[in-house]
């Protein structure tokens, strides 16, 4: 007797595995055998009075602060956890079937979440996989993709460490003989310095701006070394007066932006130096020889290696490819997915 998975390969529609980085900001989609087919923004347009969906992705990125009353554009994880189910699901709903195009038979899918979440936490994003289409859903935790994307050596038993600074959270793992022997995650990340750079705009220039003009701010002149942002040229914003309510265009340095997300850096810098500390010396010893690697979208802000390196004395590195790190790790981890489903 064939089994139902048997009949799919004989008539040659075999479903395809995939893997989603479901990510805060950004949902990237691995399909096996073709690598990264989709990388949109975790964004989706709603409909206020029938709750239908008008647009998912880069077109609902878009629209973020922009809506009129009848229409309104939501993010539908939060600090690397899902906020809003339904949401999510429609998302999901959305980015597999685009991935996927008209194939038939549902895939079997593999899911990254941050470190520390909960049971429940971890449930949802199963359930809601597993409502989006899926056959059945996996998780795996978000360090150990981006450790595997990275092309880390995380079977060895060598101690790998990696710092994954995504939209949400921020994850840090010491990695050896396939599993993560320390971690710790904070929701200190990408959303956190935006709102950092908007609310210290707020507060020294009376300016008002929206959360894409500070994502804009960080990634033109951001720095978090406080003696290179002296020598990045200040860029005009433009903004709302809270003094005459009109809108208004500002100069805003780099120290500007190097002061306002100062305290999120060492917060990073601080969960790094804890999971350091909570190793076995052996590890530790390897993480020196090695270096630690950064992936994640956080990873791109000018001069963070160099801080963290400075803090910790110990040599960083950025991956190859920061922002696919952790797709590309979901999607290798896909060729295991037999193993995943024994552990289950």
């Amino acid at each position: 007797m064939i089994d139902n998975e048997g009949m799919d390969n004989v008539f040659g529609f075999g479903e395809k595995n995939i893997g989603i980085d479901l990510g805060t900001a950004n949902t990237i989609v691995y399909v096996e055998g073709k690598g990264i087919v989709l990388s949109e923004p975790s964004v989706v347009a709603k409909s206020t009075k029938t709750g239908e969906v008008i647009a998912v992705g880069a077109e609902a990125r878009a629209m973020i602060g922009r809506t009129p009353a009848s229409i309104q554009a939501v993010r539908p994880m939060k600090d690397g956890v899902i906020a809003d189910y339904d949401t999510t699901v429609a998302m999901m709903k959305y980015f597999i079937q685009k991935a996927l195009g008209h194939s038939s038979g549902k895939p079997y899918v593999m899911v990254c979440v941050p470190t520390g979440i909960t049971a429940v936490e971890k449930r949802a994003v199963i359930d809601a996989t597993r409502v989006a289409g899926a056959r059945d859903a996996y998780v795996i935790e978000e360090p150990f993709a981006a450790a595997i994307g990275a092309g880390l050596p995380v079977m060895d038993p060598t101690g790998s460490m990696v710092v994954d600074i995504g939209g949400g959270t921020t994850d840090v793992a010491t990695i050896s003989l396939g599993g993560i022997v320390s971690s710790r995650s904070v929701r200190m990340a990408g959303d956190k310095l935006n709102e950092a750079i908007a609310q210290y705009v707020r507060q020294k220039y009376n300016l008002l701006i929206g959360e894409r003009t500070s994502e804009q701010l960080k990634i033109d002149i951001g720095s978090a070394s406080a003696k290179e942002a002296k020598e990045i040229k200040a860029v005009p914003v433009r903004g709302r007066d809270l003094v005459t309510g009109l809108p208004t265009t500002v100069e805003i340095s780099g120290t500007d932006v190097n002061k306002a997300i100062n305290e999120s850096v060492l917060a990073i810098i601080a969960t790094i130096k804890e999971t350091l500390e909570e190793t076995s010396p052996e590890i530790a010893a390897d993480v020196i020889d090695h270096g630690i690697v950064l992936t994640g979208g956080g990873a791109l802000l000018r001069n963070i290696t160099d801080v963290i390196a400075e803090a910790t004395q110990v040599p960083v590195s950025i991956a190859s490819d920061p922002l696919d790190c952790v797709a590309i790790g979901t999607g290798e981890s896909l060729k295991s997915i037999n193993v995943m489903k024994k552990k289950q």
